[in-house]
């Protein structure tokens, strides 16, 4: 019997906890929105909400006309773009399984079925790195709780831990109109209104944490001279002690990264790496001077504080922008991070 289809898909059951194994960190994903409340929005709105499918289909026409995006088995609303983020990280769960030996859990706060899952022990029991993909609109009010709060903080305690924070972009947090629609022609996506803020549960947490980032703006990549190409990054390998830019120089080009804006606050933030900004559209950002954005940051161990926590957005996990060996190689840098203790 082949086996190029891949393992069985399964959906809808209990996790089962992955044993410990010295030196290979086992990787959960935690999708930070309610599925239900993005996937109900009404399309009629403007802002705030994410593409139906119906909606990418005509504007990357005729990318997804083929029989197995259609209605008779894919959904055309709002969900099937919310399918396309689950899809899209695949690749990057196998890698990681690979080099790890532990499959990828994959936690939403409310899924598909209506299920909640707080950040609690049944997640963060056989964890090593979590990675919060903060995609919740701000409208959704999810918050963290104080109760998830303390596992965190006394999951962090644990020497190895990383919590690895991608809170995505703030487009048009402005009630002026004019900078709103600079913002949408700098980016140039036509899948994303004119305002799209996120995220509630991510800025909780950091805020809740006394993490000093924020993420603000969605800012387009510079190219690389006379290519398509996502110009290099500008990194600071001195302070990559967690050696995540290993053979690695650039991320995926994406059209709105957020600025991981660095805040005066507790701990210290070490950006690693910045992404230069494209100048031939104007925006806000480079108006004020600014050429490049930061893009990968870290905050070390601090005092009871054990574990490692990491700012990189969500989209360099996935494929839906594609994924060269330098972002291939990033995700095997994450997944093998320095060893787990307990």
């Amino acid at each position: 019997m082949s086996t190029s289809l891949g393992p069985a898909r399964t959906y809808n059951q209990g996790h089962i906890a992955r044993r410990y194994t010295p030196g290979k960190r086992r990787l959960s994903i935690y999708w930070t929105w309610s599925y239900a409340f993005e996937a109900q929005r009404d399309p009629a709105d403007l802002d705030n909400r994410f593409s139906t499918m119906t909606e990418v289909r005509k504007v990357l026409w005729p990318l997804y006309e083929t029989p197995e995006w259609g209605a008779a088995q894919f959904p055309q609303g709002v969900a099937g773009t919310l399918e396309l983020f689950h899809r899209s990280t695949l690749d990057f769960q196998q890698l990681a399984g690979e080099v790890t030996g532990h499959p990828v859990a994959v936690f939403q706060r409310v899924d598909q079925a209506g299920f909640r899952q707080p950040i609690d022990e049944r997640i963060l029991a056989d964890t090593d790195t979590l990675l919060v993909f903060g995609l919740d609109h701000l409208q959704s009010g999810e918050e963290v709780s104080t109760a998830e709060l303390g596992a965190i903080r006394k999951w962090l305690e644990r020497e190895g831990t990383c919590l690895l924070l991608a809170p995505h972009h703030d487009v048009g947090f402005t009630d002026d109109f004019k900078q709103r629609q600079m913002e949408y022609l700098h980016h140039g996506d036509l899948l994303v209104p004119r305002q799209q803020r996120f995220t509630q549960f991510g800025r909780s947490l950091m805020k809740a944490l006394a993490v000093p980032v924020h993420n603000i703006w969605g800012l387009c990549p510079a190219r690389d001279s006379g290519t398509k190409d996502i110009a290099p990054l500008t990194t600071f390998r001195d302070l990559d002690k967690l050696g995540l830019l290993a053979d690695v120089t650039a991320l995926s080009f994406h059209r709105h990264l957020p600025h991981y804006e660095v805040m005066p606050g507790a701990g210290p933030v070490h950006v690693l790496a910045r992404q230069p900004i494209e100048q031939q559209r104007p925006h806000p950002f480079t108006a004020a001077g600014n050429s490049e954005f930061n893009c990968l940051a870290w905050m070390p161990p601090d005092g009871q504080r054990a574990g490692d926590i990491v700012f990189v957005d969500s989209t360099h996990f996935t494929t839906l922008f594609g994924a060269t060996q330098s972002v291939k190689n990033f995700w095997r840098n994450v997944a093998a991070m320095r060893g787990t203790s307990r």
